[in-house]
């Protein structure tokens, strides 16, 4: 995205965060990333932080939803957004020259969004879909139910769609308070990654966001409470077996992380090569899929193995990944093997980074959530620095117990 690897880091005169790099391509990535998601919600609200992402779209005092959704899309451009449980993003995409249009765009949105009661009635439609759709996905709502035992007690337990009943009940006013509570400067991050000169793209972006007025917001996340194990089996009369096996772990900020990062995708990352993948698909032919992952928020996470099977051997599945899981923790890996897994990541990370618009989120989210850009060459820096007892370490700590198992049948 930029060979020098130099990004800026600015305050608005509101106290807003932008961050920009200069990258002398053919596109502008531009988007706003929001310290608000799905655990910001009231209880009686669920599913409100992905309704508002829905409904931002569909009508400002100076457009109409055709208008919004044809502004970025005539020039050849994109504009979309995403709810998590700590973040909503909106964003755009446009060939190189149209900077001013697209932040005018991302600013009207946040400024002026209308939520006109006959847009929101036909949006509820389309999210009860939404919802469905996930249930109708017995792969995806898996893990929806996991979290919802996991973080059982706190704002991160609920889906963040929502349900029918709650989306029901979801109004203009409720969409207009969250965006009054939630959108407002020093919780909000802007990147821009284009052609143009860092302070000129500043200057753009003061123009607009700069108007925003200055305002304290009632971000106060409580932590979930500690969790207790599970082991559940659901029936719902599917063919293939979906089953989750996890742990809850520390928040995004802790040191671990690295060599927790290291650790998950040595189980069952993306590549072929992984230790669970070699085991249960490629040796014993039990599954067409095996996956880890690591999911870390404020100040809590997950680990989480996930594998799709004939119910005859989730036992087996799940005995295999216990022997390897008891192997890593009391055993330190030899430096020679330690090695190539840190060297696979980081070409991970190398290869991932042509992936221009996924670098300019992370931008974004690195500077809200940090205060600082923590950029692929730091993350690899941090990386080759993590010893194999640190990764046997974090092993240790949090799989040496009983995980928690949840099934879909």
């Amino acid at each position: 995205m930029n060979t020098n690897n130099i990004y800026s880091v600015s305050s608005l005169s509101n106290g807003m965060r932008a961050v920009c790099c200069r990258h002398d391509g053919l596109v502008s990535y531009i988007g706003v990333v929001i310290n608000a998601g799905s655990s910001d919600e009231d209880s009686s609200r669920e599913g409100l932080a992905h309704f508002v992402e829905h409904t931002i779209f569909k009508g400002t005092s100076k457009r109409r939803a055709w208008q919004i959704s044809s502004h970025m899309e005539s020039v050849g451009g994109e504009l979309n957004a995403y709810t998590s449980k700590e973040e909503t993003m909106v964003y755009t995409n446009a060939p190189a020259g149209y900077e001013e249009r697209a932040v005018e765009l991302l600013f009207d949105l946040i400024s002026s969004s209308q939520f006109p009661p006959q847009e929101i009635d036909k949006e509820r439609e389309v999210i009860t879909e939404e919802i469905y759709s996930y249930l109708d996905s017995p792969s995806d709502r898996v893990f929806d139910e996991f979290e919802e035992l996991a973080y059982k007690g706190s704002g991160l337990s609920h889906n963040i769609l929502g349900t029918p009943e709650s989306v029901r009940h979801l109004t203009s006013e409720d969409c207009r308070n969250f965006i009054n509570r939630f959108y407002v400067p020093c919780n909000m991050v802007i990147y821009c990654v284009s052609p143009l000169p860092d302070q000129k793209m500043i200057r753009l972006v003061e123009k607009y966001f700069g108007r925003l007025m200055p305002r304290d917001n009632a971000l106060k996340r409580i932590s979930p409470p500690p969790m207790d194990r599970f082991e559940e089996v659901r029936d719902l009369g599917n063919h293939q077996a979906n089953t989750i096996m996890g742990a809850r772990v520390f928040g995004r900020k802790d040191p671990r992380r690295f060599p927790l990062f290291l650790l998950n995708n040595y189980l069952a990352g993306p590549c072929m090569n992984s230790k669970l993948n070699r085991e249960l698909r490629d040796k014993k032919g039990y599954v067409y899929t095996v996956e880890s992952n690591v999911s870390l928020l404020s100040d809590t996470g997950l680990l989480l193995i996930y594998f799709g099977c004939d119910p005859a051997n989730i036992s087996k599945c799940r005995k295999i990944i216990e022997r390897e899981l008891d192997s890593l923790c009391q055993k330190t890996m030899h430096e020679s093997s330690f090695n190539k897994i840190k060297r696979q990541y980081c070409g991970q990370l190398i290869a991932s980074s042509d992936h221009i618009e996924n670098r300019a989120m992370a931008l974004g989210k690195s500077v809200l959530y940090f205060d600082k850009v923590n950029d692929i060459s730091t993350t690899a820096q941090m990386i080759m620095e993590v010893t194999a007892a640190q990764m046997r370490d974090v092993a240790e700590e949090f799989l040496s117990k009983p995980l928690s198992i949840l099934t879909l049948i």
